[in-house]
């Protein structure tokens, strides 16, 4: 019996020193990026509608409007390198933490994140912004709050660029996919508490390892890894971040018929991506009235981080077709 209590007890101290080993610093990513892209970068909140977000801007206060959305486990930073060339181009561009993340209200209940209302939040935003429509850009689960948006405010969006993620109808014209599909996460963080407590123990260690492990070598530095620790510990954000992906089970919409996205779009696809299946990704054309497809040719699922240039060239030549 007393061997039984001390080892719950020694479990309890070591639950207590893992939890704490992701206690992270308050680490400043505005001023780091400002620091190493040399570039002017206007930081703040921004009320748009139901929550407010922190929003990271850069470009000419006239120049023609770009809003950047995150993928999972990011935040605004991951566009840091996309950044300078579209503002070097005339754009004005504006980087989000989108709901859930970094600096942006952190909602506790699961439908808060419910895909619509992620919608809501950038159309708000382009409002909020003082625009009529903006050109969309998005990657992985941005990807997927992009295509709500051109799909429900058709009217808020000039032109939508989506990076390696598929249209969410895209099983109406593709129902099965030969490509690796990742997909065991997915059905983790299903699991309440857990995902989020695991996912501090050891320094953060499985979700660092999974970037860097998936990504080419140097997409994630120390320095890069220190900020997005920092964001993930942000007052509790990772547990909002997988209520994303608990929204998107829970309340998961299936239409009868696919779901057509009338803005001219453009559908660029990297060559190694372990996450989500190129295939997928391609089809989504067929449902586009006016979409061009990019093969990149290179690139992971973290091409952003990897080819930042290559990504903001092949916008901005979109953007001025």
């Amino acid at each position: 019996m007393k061997l039984r209590y001390l080892l719950a007890f020694a479990l309890g101290i070591g639950v207590v020193f893992a939890h704490r080993s992701g206690d992270q610093p308050r680490l400043d990513a505005v001023e780091a990026a400002r620091g190493e892209t040399g570039v002017a970068l206007e930081a703040g909140r921004v009320d748009v509608g139901d929550v407010s977000l922190h929003v990271v801007q850069a470009g000419p206060a006239d120049g023609p409007l770009v809003v950047l959305l995150h993928g999972f486990p990011e935040f605004w930073y991951a566009w840091r390198d996309v950044i300078p060339p579209l503002a070097q181009a005339g754009f004005r561009v504006a980087a989000p933490d989108q709901r859930g993340y970094g600096d942006s209200d952190k909602l506790r209940d699961v439908e808060a994140y419910r895909v619509d209302r992620l919608g809501d939040d950038v159309a708000g935003l382009i409002a909020a912004l003082g625009r009529e429509r903006a050109f969309v850009v998005a990657h992985d689960w941005g990807g997927g709050v992009a295509w709500n948006v051109a799909i429900r405010h058709p009217a808020r969006v000039a032109k939508l660029a989506v990076l390696d993620t598929p249209h969410p109808d895209v099983e109406h014209v593709l129902p099965q996919t030969n490509e690796k599909r990742i997909s065991w996460y997915r059905t983790f963080f299903q699991i309440p508490f857990v995902p989020e407590e695991t996912a501090r123990w050891g320094d953060w260690y499985l979700l660092a390892k999974s970037l860097r492990d998936s990504s080419k070598p140097g997409a994630f530095s120390d320095e890069k890894l220190a900020l997005y620790r920092s964001a993930w510990d942000r007052d509790g954000a990772f547990g909002t971040m997988v209520n994303w992906y608990r929204a998107a089970y829970r309340f998961r919409a299936e239409p009868a018929a696919p779901r057509r996205v009338a803005v001219p779009t453009a559908i660029l696809v990297a060559a190694n991506d372990a996450f989500i299946p190129g295939d997928l990704t391609r089809a989504s054309v067929q449902l586009c009235d006016d979409a061009k497809l990019v093969e990149l040719g290179s690139g992971t699922h973290w091409i952003v981080q990897e080819e930042p240039a290559r990504v903001a060239a092949e916008l901005v030549a979109f953007f001025r077709e």
